[in-house]
């Protein structure tokens, strides 16, 4: 009676070990699931120490180590696993998927999932012939993974559908598949709304679904489906700390009272790790509290946080705020060495090349920087914020040809046609650009793009001044000798657009005509200078038009100038035709 006793006891404490284990991995996928690394690395950790040979508990510590961008890591451990003879289908696809962002050939990382696909194909029973739906689900996790160029994100759909399709009840393969479709781009965003959708239609209370259609929202700054879904999100779990992490993200820039308040609801209920503590002192730097923001980064860079790579971003920001740029420059320069690129933001790409715009001789590493920005966002209406910001960090830097580049840029991303404004805009920028320019060779490459700028401007709103006197002050500007009559046609272009009011225009008419006329005494090249006294003659006729007061100084001037040049003009022809001039009858 004693023995079976005894046996008894051992069987259940055998039991109570197997399912405290089993809970103790459901544990760490289920911290995942809330998006705590850290609790979750360390209850997948004490598995293992446990049962070392648990393939599956390794290869969801090797994920927990992939979520926190630890890839070596993960690497490592995937790899000592198959050294100690774990030739597991879990430890082929966590070693494909690390794989797979180290940007392994693809057809080789896949060639690892069909073998895990095939080992694990149940060979009898009521599933003979189905793969397992838990590997189908990592291999699509695997896929959703980095950014769009890691992984197939199409194999992927193909893996995680069926996977659902076997389990009518799984939940996390929809929120990979949403991943997958958003990583295709293009018109892929309604397939991954749905597929979040369906993940909570299976389970109401499941937060991360809801989470993620607001995201996608969020990112296109439709504010009221965002709330919509942020708020499904909380009514499902209201400690899912991910929503009010991005809620803090929305209003930072925007609110930083609102902003706090999420923050403070996102410490709550987030594990205590670097991140939050980050994510902190970020929220003092947005609060414009620079000084404090620092010492809390120096403050993590002294204890456990030493190696967090988004110390150096804050002190980007801190010390770009606090005027110290060298500092600024070699905290960003070595945060986008360490940092993981797929962590790596629009935002954080253009303070580096906010940063960049200090220092003399930077501009192809500004442009860089401001293109990888570009890049990392699918939103147009981001992009063409991040080309403006582009052009208004050039301007400030005075590099002015660079700032019309990003202008056009932005009206190219931005599609149909230009307001006034930005035409003013870009066209102010050309001329700045003609005026400031001092290599004579680098002006005359810019000025038809400049001119053609200031026509396109024209073109688009003809009743409008502006256009007329940029295309003047850009040409004028370029012919730095006068030499080249590049002025001449835009003059006679904007004195045809004054005319329609002589009297509310003629001081800027006449001011053209005696540009011309000067031009066309002395420095025409393209007919003789006989031709170019007539034309000069012609012109002075006009300003005595404009003006016809003969006791106005304006008259007097312009009547004194004609006649000095007809007298010159008689002479001329007379010295080369050896026989008397015959006058127009205009000189006096």
């Amino acid at each position: 009676m004693i023995m079976k006793k005894t046996v008894l006891t051992l069987l259940a404490v055998t039991f109570t070990s197997a399912m405290l284990m089993a809970q103790s991995v459901e544990d760490g996928i289920k911290f995942l699931y809330y998006q705590k690394t850290k609790s979750a690395k360390d209850a997948l950790q004490k598995v293992v120490n446990d049962k070392p040979k648990d393939a599956y508990a390794i290869y969801w510590l090797g994920q927990a180590f992939l979520d926190n961008d630890e890839i070596p890591a993960a690497k490592a451990l995937y790899q000592k696993a198959l050294t100690d003879g774990i030739n597991d289908p879990w430890i082929w696809v966590g070693m494909g998927h690390v794989e797979a962002l180290e940007n392994a050939d693809i057809n080789t990382v896949k060639q690892k999932f069909e073998q895990a696909i095939t080992a694990t194909t149940a060979t009898k029973g009521k599933n003979k012939g189905n793969p397992d739906v838990g590997i189908l689900a990592a291999i699509g996790r695997a896929n959703a993974d980095g950014g769009s160029k890691v992984g197939d994100p199409q194999y992927g759909i193909d893996k995680l559908k069926q996977a659902v399709e076997l389990d009518k009840t799984a939940t996390e393969p929809y929120i990979s598949l949403g991943k997958c479709y958003l990583k295709l781009g293009g018109d892929r965003g309604g397939e991954a709304v749905e597929a979040y959708r369906e993940a909570t239609v299976r389970n109401p209370q499941y937060a991360a679904g809801y989470y993620r259609i607001g995201l996608i929202y969020q990112s296109q700054n439709n504010l009221e489906a965002m709330n919509d879904w942020y708020g499904k999100a909380i009514a499902a779990d209201i400690t899912y700390a991910p929503v009010y992490y991005a809620y803090f993200e929305y209003y930072k820039e925007k609110d930083v009272n609102a902003a706090k308040e999420f923050l403070d609801k996102y410490v709550q209920y987030a594990d205590k790790d670097c991140s939050t503590d980050f994510y902190v002192a970020d929220y003092l730097f947005r609060a414009g509290k620079y000084q404090e923001s620092l010492d809390k980064g120096k403050a993590m860079e002294a204890g456990e946080c030493k190696d967090f790579p988004g110390i150096q971003i804050l002190y980007a920001y801190d010390y770009d705020r606090l005027g110290d740029s060298i500092a600024a420059k070699t905290a960003v320069e070595k945060y986008l060495s360490i940092a993981s690129a797929e962590k790596i933001t629009a935002e954080q790409y253009m303070l580096a090349a906010k940063i960049s715009t200090k220092f003399p001789g930077n501009e192809d590493a500004t442009a860089s920087y401001i293109q990888k920005a570009l890049d990392k966002d699918t939103v147009t209406a981001n992009r063409v914020n991040y080309a403006n910001n582009a052009a208004t960090l050039f301007a400030s830097a005075q590099k002015y040809q660079s700032q019309v580049k990003w202008l056009l840029k932005a009206l190219a991303l931005k599609g149909g046609t230009p307001s006034e404004a930005e035409y003013y805009k870009v066209t102010k920028a050309a001329s700045d650009a003609i005026v400031s320019a001092t290599d004579t060779n680098v002006v005359y490459s810019f000025f038809p793009t400049a001119d053609s700028i200031a026509n396109a401007y024209i073109t688009a709103y003809p009743d409008k001044p502006q256009g007329y006197s940029f295309r003047v002050l850009t040409a004028k500007k370029a012919d730095r000798d006068s030499t080249h009559g590049f002025a001449v046609a835009p003059i006679e272009q904007y004195n045809t657009f004054l005319s329609k009011d002589v009297n509310a225009y003629k001081k800027t008419i006449f001011s053209n005509d005696y540009y011309l006329l000067i031009y066309y005494t002395q420095y025409v090249k393209e007919m003789s200078k006989v031709d170019g006294y007539k034309k000069a003659i012609e012109v002075a006729s006009q300003m005595i038009a404009l003006y016809p007061d003969a006791a106005s100084e304006e008259n007097q001037f312009a009547a004194k100038t004609k006649t000095q040049l007809q007298a010159a003009l008689d002479k001329f022809e007379k010295s080369n035709s050896g026989a008397p001039a015959k006058s127009n009858g205009s000189g006096k």
